[in-house]
């Protein structure tokens, strides 16, 4: 019986028409994001491990760089991985528009939220 999974003497083309450079080209594409998504992640659990919570001030803005690295890490993988960023800025904008006003509007609803729990506790206490 013969197998039919095995490349055999070319009777199934790849379909691989890519020369050196541009496999470099994509290497070096690959070794950036993996390495820029790295770089991140470590500053985030570096920036976890090292601080605490205390001062208000501090930790607001602890956790406004963890939102702003995370929605980084978020657009490079969806820009690399999920191939988008190679499309038409059209299409692109059309895709990540959406999530961009939902996390904003989310963002807006939390917060609204938070303070206005806030201001009800000052009120009761």
């Amino acid at each position: 019986m013969e197998r039919d999974d095995l490349i055999v003497n070319d009777s199934y083309a790849l379909n691989a028409h890519h020369d050196e450079a541009h496999g470099k080209v994509l290497r070096k594409k690959i070794y950036f994001v993996t390495v820029l998504l790295s770089v991140i992640t470590a500053i985030e659990v570096g920036m976890g491990v090292m601080f605490k919570r205390g001062d208000t001030y501090t930790w607001t803005a602890i956790k406004w760089t963890f939102l702003a690295l995370t929605l980084v890490k978020a657009g490079y993988i969806v820009m690399s991985f999920m191939h988008l960023g190679e499309e038409r800025k059209n299409l692109r904008n059309a895709v990540v528009m959406p999530y961009v006003f939902f996390i904003l509007y989310l963002t807006y609803i939390a917060l609204t939220e938070g303070f206005a729990n806030m201001a009800i506790d000052n009120l009761l206490h």
